[in-house]
């Protein structure tokens, strides 16, 4: 069994999905970062935290590659051509929707209050919704940002426009609001989030 530790208000959600995703059994610790029980495993005190075989693992990115890998699902084999796109699209989603979003993030909450700069925003708003219409054409014919297949760029993507909805940054295309919509109907997506208010899977 894996114990995840973060709040489902993080990037902890990804974790808990893609463990829905996988059907894997988990234990969930819903930590505050920076509290006891994530530093003491985390000195920087980030969430999430995955502990497997009681070796902690940390950032949301490395975790999902990790379980999709040694799972065999939500990733296309190491060395295809098809994994080099999906994590080609793993690097553009982090940088160009994670971390405007997350700027943003320190910018209205996370910074001491005399550092934040609330005009920041609207450039970040202004990068995000141009990097929405280069994703539309990175998008493949399907379901899912590669296809037929769901890789782990889904649930960082999708995570993100929750994150988005939760900041008020615009979705500005259609093909990309359609896409949010089905995915965020998943069931696994649901059983997450509702393990995440418990605290326990």
């Amino acid at each position: 069994m894996y114990k995840v530790i973060g709040s489902v208000k993080s990037r902890t959600l990804r974790v808990l999905w893609a463990l829905e995703e996988l059907g894997l059994d988990y234990e969930h610790v819903a930590a505050a970062p920076r509290s006891a029980d994530v530093v003491a495993l985390n000195p920087t005190g980030k969430v999430p935290v995955l502990v497997a075989e009681n070796t902690p693992i940390t950032d949301s990115t490395a975790i999902l590659a990790f379980l999709a890998d040694r799972h065999g699902a939500l990733t296309f084999p190491a060395g295809s051509l098809d994994r080099a796109r999906q994590d080609s699209l793993t690097q553009f989603l982090l940088d160009e929707f994670d971390a405007a979003l997350w700027m943003a993030a320190r910018h209205s909450f996370v910074l001491p209050e005399e550092l934040r700069e609330s005009a920041i925003k609207k450039s970040l708003k202004w990068e995000f919704e141009r990097s929405q219409t280069t994703l539309v054409s990175r998008m493949a014919d399907g379901p899912y940002l590669m296809g037929e297949t769901m890789t782990v760029p889904d649930i960082i993507l999708t995570h993100c426009g929750i994150w988005a909805q939760v900041a008020r940054f615009a979705i500005v295309e259609p093909q990309l609001a359609d896409y949010f919509a089905r995915m965020r109907a998943r069931p696994a997506l649901r059983r997450a989030m509702e393990a995440g208010q418990s605290g326990a899977a």
